[in-house]
């Protein structure tokens, strides 16, 4: 155990979603980087992101993997009860991409007189169908999964680049596990999802992933760990502890060889429950595209850090900025209102280079060594998956 902290609360109940990119703090369980840190940690599943902000809110969760707009929007009291939500470290970056199903898919392909769609899609591809729906009183209908996240503003980037607007599609709220039975029913024309729902409507053969988000806001940050204000002040160094503990998740995560070992983990049922064949992919830099095309390469499908890039993980103010513009041009907060967010109170880089000031030298020595092993072991894991 590392002795760096003054651990005030090593008991603690951390909140996640049962998506890829939750990678992180089921590597920093299952690896042991929690026990390390000198916290006790339970991981507790959520079913929908409401619930999980609201647990954090009322302290029933002490942490949380939370979308990145998430905080600013708890702070702010959008959608929701007002409380002072921070973020002192990025967990991923990209992760999300845009599945249309297979009828919408045929129906772009008849109309533009093709065979097979060049990807990343232009939205503008669409416009067709929705003059058509218009004409019969109707409109393409679109999910995501929570209304303050990068899913929804990703999605209406990629709308307003064609100029789409609003009025032209409707946008639905749905838990991730819920998208792929809605796509398979004809409920939805498409959504903007994180793993692994795109690969498993791929797999399926009921959609089509057309873009990712790394096509859409290349490497932003994508979620993040969310906690009050107050349980900050009240448990620094836990709060510490638990930034060390997922920096190192995130390094080892890195790797990539150490991926396939994630994806195996990621299988069980007190995580995400699915086949490797879905989770796998986007770890592997692998975008599924539909069930009889080859995969589009995307290196940063899932980024989780930088190993040679010291702040990679920084909650640095700018990316506030950014997602707060976004939540204004959205109609979530009105100009004014954003003039009085003070980002540097949510977005609280100085906690994560407080951390990093403290763990990255010894975190250097060892780095080579543990990626070396790691590298050994998901070998051997590998040789026995498939024997």
């Amino acid at each position: 155990m590392q002795t760096h902290f003054n651990i005030e609360k090593p008991d603690l109940n951390i909140g996640f979603m049962p998506l890829t990119d939750c990678a992180p703090v089921m590597v920093a369980k299952e690896m042991g980087f929690f026990e390390k840190w000198g916290l006790n940690v339970s991981l507790i599943k959520q079913s929908s992101w409401a619930a999980l902000r609201d647990k954090v809110h009322t302290g029933s969760l002490d942490a949380a993997q939370m979308l990145a707009p998430m905080p600013l929007a708890s702070t702010i009291g959008v959608g929701g009860i007002k409380a002072n939500v921070i973020t002192p470290f990025v967990l991923s970056r990209n992760g999300n991409a845009i599945t249309l199903s297979k009828h919408l898919y045929d129906t772009i392909l008849e109309q533009h007189d093709l065979s097979l769609l060049s990807l990343p899609l232009s939205a503008s591809m669409l416009k067709k169908t929705i003059i058509e729906r218009r004409e019969n009183n109707s409109k393409l209908r679109f999910a995501t999964v929570f209304p303050h996240s990068c899913h929804y503003y990703q999605l209406l980037t990629w709308f307003e680049r064609c100029e789409i607007s609003l009025d032209d599609v409707e946008i639905l709220i749905i838990p991730p596990a819920s998208m792929v039975p809605a796509l398979n029913a004809g409920d939805i024309d498409g959504f903007c999802v994180g793993g692994p729902w795109n690969a498993k409507a791929v797999r399926e053969g009921v959609g089509l992933t057309c873009t990712t988000s790394s096509d859409i806001w290349p490497n932003s940050p994508e979620k993040v760990l969310g906690l009050l204000a107050e349980w900050q002040v009240k448990y620094p160094e836990t709060t510490m502890a638990l930034v060390a503990a997922l920096q190192e998740a995130c390094h080892w995560l890195d790797n990539v060889p150490n991926r396939f070992e994630a994806a195996r983990l990621l299988t069980r049922a007190r995580y995400l429950d699915t086949h490797i064949d879905v989770i796998a992919p986007s770890l592997l830099g692998s975008c599924l595209v539909f069930h009889d095309q080859p995969p589009r390469v995307v290196p940063s499908y899932n980024q989780f850090t930088t190993t040679d890039k010291r702040t990679s993980n920084s909650p640095a103010l700018h990316y506030g900025e950014f997602l707060l513009e976004h939540m204004v041009s959205a109609k979530h907060i009105d100009e004014e209102a954003a003039k009085n967010v003070f980002i540097g109170s949510v977005f609280r880089d100085d906690i994560y280079r407080a951390v990093i000031d403290i763990i990255q030298p010894q975190f250097e020595r060892h780095v080579s060594l543990k990626l070396t092993d790691s590298i050994a072991n998901t070998a051997k894991n590998i040789h026995k998956s498939y024997s």
